[in-house]
């Protein structure tokens, strides 16, 4: 990184710390500000390793202003900014823009509607993410619907279900109720029937192409005034499973010349043959298109705010028509755009993911190289981090970019305090190798601490006796030195580390390099990486440690241990820098 674009990331740091900290009245957080940086200055995001060290000393720098100083700052740094967040209410503090038109006395219901054709990658997390958040801000409801009712194109996984709630709970959300659409058929039924009787729907028998064109042409499918009594009678044969798949459907009478040719005479119900998985719902063959299944729901349960893509608009124009059709208030509708996330060569796409699973590229939902949300977990990030993250991306209608850099310093802060440190020597030839040494002289452990500022914890026992590793890139020329971390500053003869003294000077004003080692007996262990696995030998008290603690592997990053096997090699998933 060059010095122009180090600058370049200061001063825009220093103005997110400055708003960060007078929009709260508070001390500004390296986590919080991570998200904007990141989002307004998406070059910024392949240095967001090296990020938050460089933005640190200028967060503190802010926090040792007062208020009246970090206002007279902004206004000379970014005088636009300071008049939003002084024209806001500042006895709100929300990062999330109002809902519209929320009722008092009515209250805030919301649903996440996720279909369970397989776990949640990343991007599913946003819609809970945010649900969540204004279910807590408004003191609303918050409902889980599974739409499923589609069993052959988008056909439910009967795991991902409960992988679903699982997401959820591990996002900090419970919901107040979780719905199966594929149980209330029988009530999209009913509905349907009354539409008929509103004169809202007809049977069609229409070939699909034929249909097509004559709905491009603004011209009138031909069984478009059939009675009611006809409908019906072909409705129940749809019901009774008489027809065959593509044979009838039936459809909403909308506006046949209306201007948008998707909204016209929509189907609302299909014959699909393939059953269901699940086995209360496997004899049903007449389905409920989403948007009638989704619509009508929507309404049976409440629902007063809807978010939704930007790109389903029309779902609300289609399903206006049958609200219109029984008389009800549709509910208020906040549509935003898509979100991608840096970081991973994997699409966010559950089927794409499924058959990289299927074909043996990927080792699960929870491998660290999928961009899933089981994967963030097995991780050991926690959900708060990813929740706080996305919160902060807001509702825009433009798509937006979820920086990973944003998510780790948000966990960072959730997990460094209370983290042990520990010494990891990885062996791959892009760290130059495992170097093994014997140590002549010197003391017979090496004992850092266990955290670097928490001394009461006490430090660890490091046995030296049988020699020790390092990584080959960080072995010294013969002659030169370099300070074992805990230890004390070793001289490399041509086979061997020979004691140097423990006069912190050394690094302090010679330059002598700090590294970490291990015991060269130390245990083995695998660190499972977005890039792949990184094998090598670990400190003893590692195997000590209980399968889910984190640890930071000192000059490498924050890991999950996952397998401890004291007898063979251990397991951990490295978490992020």
């Amino acid at each position: 990184m060059d010095d122009e674009l180090r600058a370049r990331i200061e001063e825009a740091a220093e103005v997110d710390a400055l708003l960060n900290a007078v929009k709260h009245d508070s001390e500004a957080q390296v986590g919080a500000i991570m998200g904007p940086l990141m989002g307004e200055n998406p070059e910024f995001r392949e240095y967001g390793d090296e990020i938050p060290g460089i933005i640190a000393p200028v967060v503190d720098r802010v926090n040792g202003m007062d208020g009246q100083e970090r206002r007279d700052r902004i206004a000379e740094l970014a005088p636009d900014r300071l008049e939003e967040i002084e024209s806001e209410d500042e006895g709100e503090d929300h990062p999330l823009p109002d809902l519209p038109n929320v009722d008092e006395e009515e209250g805030v219901r919301m649903r996440v509607a996720p279909n369970p054709n397989g776990p949640w990658h990343i991007g599913h997390a946003r819609m809970a993410a945010v649900v969540g958040t204004y279910k807590e801000r408004y003191d609303g409801a918050f409902v889980c619907r599974f739409d499923d009712t589609d069993p052959e194109t988008k056909r439910p996984d009967l795991d991902a279900y409960d992988q679903i709630l699982d997401a959820i709970d591990y996002l900090g959300f419970e919901p107040d109720s979780v719905v199966k659409a594929s149980d209330r058929v029988e009530s999209y039924y009913d509905h349907a029937r009354d539409l008929i009787d509103a004169g809202g729907a007809y049977t069609c028998s229409c070939p699909q192409g034929e249909f097509s064109d004559l709905k491009n042409n603004a011209e009138a499918c031909p069984h478009r005034e059939k009675d009611a009594g006809t409908v019906h009678e072909e409705f129940e044969a749809m019901v009774d499973g008489e027809y065959e798949s593509g044979e009838m459907v039936l459809r909403v009478r909308t506006d046949i010349t209306h201007k948008n040719p998707a909204l016209r005479d929509f189907v609302a119900f299909r014959i699909i043959d393939t059953p269901h998985p699940r086995e209360a719902a496997a004899d049903y063959r007449c389905w409920p298109m989403l948007d009638f299944q989704s619509g009508i729901d929507d309404h049976l349960l409440d629902i007063t705010h809807i978010i939704r893509g930007i790109d389903l608009q029309d779902s609300a124009k289609r399903q206006q028509f049958v609200y219109d059709y029984f008389g009800w208030e549709y509910p208020e509708v906040v549509h935003w755009g898509h979100v991608q996330v840096d970081e991973y060569d994997v699409s966010l796409s559950t089927s794409t993911i499924a058959e990289l699973i299927e074909e043996g590229d990927l080792d699960g939902w929870d491998d660290p190289r999928a961009p899933t949300v089981a994967s963030l977990e097995r991780r050991g990030i926690r959900g708060e981090a990813l929740v706080d993250a996305m919160v902060e991306l807001g509702t825009s209608t433009s798509n937006v970019d979820l920086a990973m850099s944003s998510v780790y310093a948000n966990n960072r802060e959730l997990i460094d305090d209370g983290t042990d440190r520990a010494f990891f020597v990885r062996e791959g030839d892009e760290y130059g190798g495992l170097v093994e040494r014997q140590i002549v002289g010197g003391p017979d452990t090496g004992q850092p601490p266990f955290h670097p500022d928490h001394e009461d914890r006490g430090r660890r026992e490091i046995p030296v006796a049988g020699g020790v590793v390092v990584e080959g890139d960080d072995l010294p020329a013969h002659g030169e030195r370099v300070w074992l971390k805990g230890y004390g500053c070793v001289r490399h003869t041509r086979d061997a580390f020979e004691y140097a003294g423990d006069d912190i000077s050394a690094v302090r004003e010679e330059g002598v390099d700090v590294v970490h080692w291990a015991p060269a007996d130390g245990p083995s262990f695998r660190l499972r990486t977005m890039d792949g696995d990184v094998t090598g030998i670990g400190e003893p008290g590692l195997t000590e440690y209980d399968a889910d603690d984190l640890v930071q592997f000192e000059r490498i990053g924050f890991a999950r241990l996952d397998d401890l096997d004291a007898d063979g090699e251990s397991v951990a998933y490295f978490t992020h820098p």
